[in-house]
């Protein structure tokens, strides 16, 4: 049996990790667990507590493993602790010894793609074996690499064997958005019913039917949406950076915005990206500055 299908047992703190509900998964008594369910289940909640800050926890819980799904594991907290050269450095070796490990396939990818070594973690997560958490990764590559059409091709192959899970609808919400269109309004009812019931919303899907609704222009419900977030995690860095969005597209004043997201994180990647863009705007401008002769 699969133990991610709905009659499986790892179905709920699957569930719980992709629903963004990190602590839930953290807590999660796997005690019960069949043994070869076990590990699976360990390195979720692992990463779980990396989400959630513990990098450095999670390093010490996993020294001297020598299961290569744990080492990824070290490796991608590692990498969160700010060492990314030596995360890599561990994942190319586990690419070559251990390739055909689920784990090191998706955990590896994770951290060859925050490295920004995308072609080296397509390489690696694509050699999955009909796996949900793979297609998922190979999706949101894409996706950064503004290759919406690979994305697209990648949901419409997983939508004809997962059928309707939890996973495969967010894949293709992840792509809605990116579509647009009707896509949108698809998107959010997914995002809206998993951010607005009690056993399935966290800071991730809050953020992401804020998202949704923004791209519909209603942004109104996009702040409300933001406000719960905030109250669940006020030091939530995506949370801060949509509100700093929800600023900017709403035309009010962005200081506060700004300087709480740099509180929070100063090199978040909407910070760099608007910095970068500062620059070169400055750049094209002194060009054509009037040229002042005494």
């Amino acid at each position: 049996m699969d133990p991610y299908s709905a009659e499986g047992e790892l179905i709920n703190i699957h569930n719980h990790f992709h629903q963004g509900q990190y602590q839930d998964v953290a807590d999660y008594d796997i005690s019960s667990l069949s043994p070869e369910n076990s590990l699976a289940a360990r390195v979720l909640q692992l990463r779980a507590r990396v989400e959630l800050g513990e990098a450095k926890a999670v390093l010490a819980d996993v020294k001297g493993e020598s299961d290569p799904a744990l080492q990824a594991v070290g490796a991608l907290a590692e990498q969160r602790a700010g060492r990314t050269d030596a995360a890599v450095a561990t994942i190319t070796k586990l690419a070559e010894s251990a390739g055909d490990n689920a784990a090191v396939q998706i955990v590896g990818a994770t951290v060859l793609q925050a490295a920004g070594k995308s072609e080296e973690a397509l390489a690696l997560v694509s050699k999955h074996d009909s796996n949900l958490d793979a297609v998922a990764l190979i999706v949101q590559i894409h996706l950064q690499q503004n290759r919406n059409d690979l994305a697209l091709k990648e949901v419409v192959s997983a939508r004809r064997w997962a059928q309707d899970s939890l996973l495969v609808n967010l894949t293709e919400s992840w792509v809605g958005l990116r579509l647009g269109g009707e896509r949108y309004q698809q998107a959010f009812y997914v995002f809206e019913e998993l951010a607005q019931a009690p056993a399935s919303s966290s800071v991730r899907s809050l953020v992401a039917q804020a998202v949704s609704e923004l791209h519909l222009g209603r942004t109104e419900e996009a702040q409300a949406a933001l406000k719960q977030a905030v109250k669940a995690d006020p030091e939530a860095a995506d949370v801060a950076a949509n509100l700093l969005v929800l600023t900017i597209l709403t035309g009010k004043d962005t200081t506060e915005a700004t300087a709480n997201l740099q509180s929070i994180d100063a090199q978040h990647a909407l910070l760099v990206d608007l910095e970068e863009k500062s620059d070169l705007f400055d750049k094209a401008a002194a060009k054509y500055q009037a040229k002042v002769s005494a």
